[in-house]
């Protein structure tokens, strides 16, 4: 591993100091076997650095630490990337099904079509696939499509009658509207589990495509939540063979959807690229789909319409004091105003049993002052999505009531309360999981004036607060002397956010790949 020796550009690192945010302005860094070594002057680092050590001159262009997306499901990110249909960005139902008939004519009779990513609210007619379209257009194949959110799937006949779904079927945790093909919540498993298990050759595969695609865009860490054992065990085999693109951490799924089932807490997984000690429940659904907790009618739909609760509260106290007494940390996946009182009531029931870990609120869509003020006494780390403001928006315009319109996904507010933020994309919820088409929608695109944040919060949220969320901010987030060498270096100009580009991804100091390695100097 060579050592190297960076200057010539501008080195800036997060800071946060008594609330306050700021980039610290380095005139150079030195590596050494992975790791920082050394940042100050260049004068005071050249007689640092070994012999051999190759300098690198950034010709002007900025160096940070690698981007760190805090919730995204890689693996569904290179699942789509690879062999799921993409409906993603489709515009109408006549496009959508276009698609999915010449799909089905490439399958061979019984395999499932499985695609991913449509949006009601981008549609030209506003409505969801319907099943006797889907039975028409691929007569010989079970159709599962899943919406953007992953909260909504609309399905076909065969589909249907493969996963044992008859009109009088009920699941906890989610609804099933049979005559629609129209499955809601954890009823989405019951369809998952007719499909069969994806190998783990497949889940490997789909894992690699994602990370190799995050690492282009400048990430160097990721959290995959809802990971279940079949998955964990591909991420294993490949940490154990040293293929993994980037570092990740898991959060894994106590509550697969479909069943009452709980799966047992996870073996704990410890490694420079593998990190698994936290597990994921989900309190509520999505919002832009209209399936978050609510207490106040979402907006359009008729009968009124509050979303779904996932748990009793009683039954997710206890399944989160076991994971809090082990050690773990818990990621809460809610975002109406309900679902954060409950978790937010559970968290604190949690801290008064014993002491435990700083736990995290995926997503903390609808929080109001009072889920501001006790995620902070609590020391809660809160984990939204800036993107979900653009690619999103239409759909928080349509839905969420007008009097909360400005307390959806109010990024200002989180930074205001004093809270840890790490920001992410939950893609492929979203199309763009890019980190600096998040920081855009951060800095320039908020649902209200008034509710954008700084350079310095962003910058800082997308890196340090993403290691403090996993645990490790002792390793990776910022470039202080230990960490590891793991970096993103941008060209463009800061003052101007949308002129961004990721020039190069560097992991433990080596570049991506030789093609996009920053050049040496002369």
């Amino acid at each position: 591993m060579s050592n190297l020796l960076f200057y010539g550009g501008s080195i800036l690192n997060p800071k946060r100091q008594a609330g306050a945010y700021r980039l610290e302005r380095l005139e150079a860094l030195l590596v050494r076997e992975g790791r920082i070594a050394a940042v100050g002057r260049l004068s005071d680092l050249e007689p640092l650095a070994p012999p051999g050590t190759q300098r690198v001159n950034l010709e002007g262009r900025l160096l940070l630490p690698g981007f760190n997306d805090a919730h995204i499901h890689i693996w569904k990110v290179g699942q789509l990337r690879t062999t799921l249909l993409d409906l993603r960005g489709v515009e109408s139902l006549a496009e959508l099904y276009r698609q999915v008939q010449a799909r089905a004519r490439a399958l061979k009779p019984g395999e499932w079509l499985w695609g991913r990513g449509w949006n009601e609210a981008l549609l030209a007619e506003k409505a969801m696939p319907s099943k006797a379209a889907l039975d028409t257009l691929a007569p010989q194949n079970p159709v599962l499509l899943t919406r953007t959110c992953a909260h909504i799937h609309a399905v076909n006949s065969q589909a249907l009658k493969l996963a044992g779904i008859t009109p009088e079927t009920r699941v906890a945790g989610g609804e099933i509207d049979f005559e629609k093909g129209l499955l809601y919540e954890s009823a989405y498993g019951l369809a998952f589990k007719a499909m069969g298990e994806p190998s783990q050759a497949q889940y490997e595969a789909w894992v690699k495509a994602g990370c190799e695609y995050l690492r282009s865009l400048g990430l160097t860490s990721a959290t995959d939540p809802a990971v279940d054992p079949p998955l964990y065990a591909a991420y294993k085999a490949l940490d154990e063979r040293g293929e993994l693109p980037i570092r990740v951490n898991l959060l894994y799924i106590r509550r697969p959807d479909g069943g009452t089932e709980t799966f047992p807490l996870p073996e704990k997984h410890l490694s420079a690229h593998l990190r698994c000690d936290s597990v994921k429940f989900f309190a509520d659904g999505g919002l832009s789909g209209a399936t978050a907790a609510i207490s106040r009618p979402y907006r359009t739909l008729k009968p009124p319409q509050y979303g779904l609760l996932r748990f009793e509260e009683e039954e997710l106290f206890s399944l989160a004091l076991e994971a809090h007494r082990a050690g773990f940390r818990i990621g809460t996946h809610a975002i109406g105003d309900r679902a954060l009182d409950q978790v937010l009531r559970v968290y604190e029931r949690l801290y008064q049993a014993a002491p435990g870990p700083r736990h995290r609120l995926e997503h903390f869509g609808l929080a109001g002052p009072e889920h501001l003020a006790k995620a902070r006494e609590l020391g809660i780390i809160a984990v939204p999505q800036p993107v979900f403001l653009r690619e999103l928006r239409a759909n928080y315009e349509r839905y969420v009531p007008e009097e909360w319109l400005c307390r959806c996904f109010n990024l200002r507010a989180m930074f205001e309360a004093g809270l840890t933020v790490a920001f992410s994309s939950d893609g492929p919820v979203v199309r763009q999981v890019a980190p600096l088409d998040g920081l855009q929608a951060a800095l320039l695109e908020p649902l209200c004036p008034g509710n954008q944040v700084n350079l310095a919060q962003a910058l800082w949220a997308y890196t340090v607060g993403g290691a403090i969320a996993q645990g490790d901010e002792d390793n990776r987030g910022s470039l202080e002397v230990g960490r590891w060498a793991d970096f993103v270096v941008l060209q463009g100009d800061l003052s101007e956010p949308y002129s961004l580009s990721v020039h190069s991804t560097l992991l433990g100091g080596l570049a991506d790949s030789p093609s996009n390695r920053v050049p040496p100097a002369p």
